[in-house]
């Protein structure tokens, strides 16, 4: 009877967690086709109304500073309620904004209906999406499951890249309000079918989540032992406990750790992907068309990659038998990643091989951190009120790094003429990540009261 119990609630686990990656699936969707879109679309819209690329791109800037104010408030709602009524905001929200702006001929109802609406619906996003699938896979299964749900965002870029190209006209800027109406229809089926499927945490089912390392396996508890060796003596050890305070986890090291290497990833990263395609255009005199074509070799190799190298980190926490150890290992290779497709593109001059390796290995980055971030932040703090904590560590993350990277990548340009430099100050920011990632801890530590 026990092992008959044991075999119903395994596939009640498969069947709710298929669910919560689905949704997963579809927010992150919803989320990257809006980004990847308005690159599509800010020229159109600069042209059919007459504002600056600035006046334009200031929009996409607001909806950036929504996106990471409105993360924590996700977080908060996501430990309370689960994520069903984070999705049906978002769903309304980014619904109406998109096809507010879409008949928009104000600049002001244009700020209101893609900065704050549209910002506010993709900062409910990102947090919700990452963490219910936290929620339901730990240990050797998390980065697998979530790796599934993260392709969801290179296939938004392709997908949107190919209807966009078949509506914009180039002779008719008007064309980007029909681009802008399908972007919301899209935005809004794929967030009504992730509430759909959205679920709570498995103990509202009665169910515990999928992956755990389990101490009674004679494999794993030998495993264990081995890490345990590895880690430096004098480190305070806290039983598997959960419910941590944002109070008391930001009391501690383990979060500002992984948020400062998260910080210096996110610069790198933003700084690349805004700044590359001209760097190749303009520094190296490639043709547009080609420098794009490069470009989205991140996307393809993405589809791929966000599997492939989840199931790896599950590997590597498999083999440690200990799980912060082996986030913290692949956090470790996902800035290594950075760092080196960096290098490469520095060499992008002496022929588009190297480019074409960088933006593979910029695709496994891409695969590796911003998953695993938040493996390792669960692996600490355990997934009761993880909502909250990420919530708070993604308000100040996302609100300092995307800006400044792509800041400084333009300040650079134009400090020195060429992008030169702003590579170089990307490879850095992700040899700092490297850096800060080697200081995380790997054993819980001690919570105080």
């Amino acid at each position: 009877m026990r092992d008959g119990t044991r075999s119903t609630n395994h596939a009640a686990t498969r069947y709710h967690g298929a669910a919560v990656v689905a949704a997963s699936w579809l927010a992150v969707f919803a989320l990257f086709g809006i980004r990847a879109s308005f690159a599509m679309l800010k020229d159109p819209i600069s042209l059919d109304l007459g504002w600056t690329q600035s006046q334009v791109t200031f929009g996409y800037s607001l909806m950036m500073v929504c996106y990471a104010v409105t993360a924590f408030f996700s977080g908060t709602l996501l430990d309370r309620h689960g994520s069903r009524p984070v999705y049906l905001i978002a769903a309304v929200l980014g619904g109406a904004g998109l096809f507010t702006a879409s008949g928009v001929s104000t600049y002001a109802l244009y700020l209101v209906s893609f900065g704050l609406f549209a910002g506010i619906c993709t900062g409910m996003l990102w947090v919700t999406s990452t963490v219910s699938v936290r929620t339901w896979y730990v240990g050797e299964r998390y980065a697998g499951m979530w790796g599934v749900a993260f392709m969801g965002a290179p296939l938004a870029q392709f997908v949107l890249a190919f209807l966009m190209a078949r509506i914009l006209v180039e002779n008719d800027p008007t064309t980007w309000r029909t681009g802008m109406a399908l972007l919301a229809s899209i935005v809004l089926a794929a967030l009504v079918g992730a509430f759909a499927l959205a679920r709570r945490s498995p103990e509202h089912y009665g169910l515990s989540p999928a992956g755990e390392l389990r101490a009674g396996s004679p494999e794993t508890a030998s495993k264990q032992r081995a890490a345990q060796a590895a880690i430096p003596a004098g480190e305070p050890v806290l039983p598997l406990d959960q419910g941590w305070t944002v109070k008391q986890a930001f009391s501690i090291y383990p979060i500002w750790g992984v948020m400062a290497a998260f910080l210096a990833n996110m610069m790198g990263e933003f700084l690349i992907w805004t700044q590359v395609v001209s760097y190749w255009s303009v520094d190296l005199g490639w043709p547009h068309s080609r420098a794009l074509g490069v470009y989205g070799v991140i996307g393809l190799v993405g589809v791929g990659a966000m599997p492939v190298m989840g199931r790896a980190a599950d590997r590597v926490v498999r083999a440690c038998g200990n799980e912060a150890l082996g986030r913290k290992r692949m956090l470790l290779a996902g800035a290594a990643l950075g760092a080196v497709a960096c290098a490469l593109l520095l060499l992008s001059a002496h022929g588009m091989t190297f480019a074409v390796a960088a933006c593979v290995l910029f695709a496994c980055y891409w695969a590796i951190v911003p998953g695993g971030v938040v493996g390792y932040t669960g692996a600490i703090y355990g997934r009761v009120g993880l909502g909250r904590i990420w919530g708070l560590a993604t308000l100040i993350v996302m609100g300092i790094g995307p800006f400044t990277g792509s800041f400084l990548g333009g300040y650079f340009k134009d400090l020195s003429g060429t992008y030169t430099l702003s590579l170089v100050f990307a490879l850095t920011t992700f040899a700092i990540a490297f850096t800060l990632a080697l200081t995380l801890p790997v054993r819980q530590p001690a919570r105080e009261s």
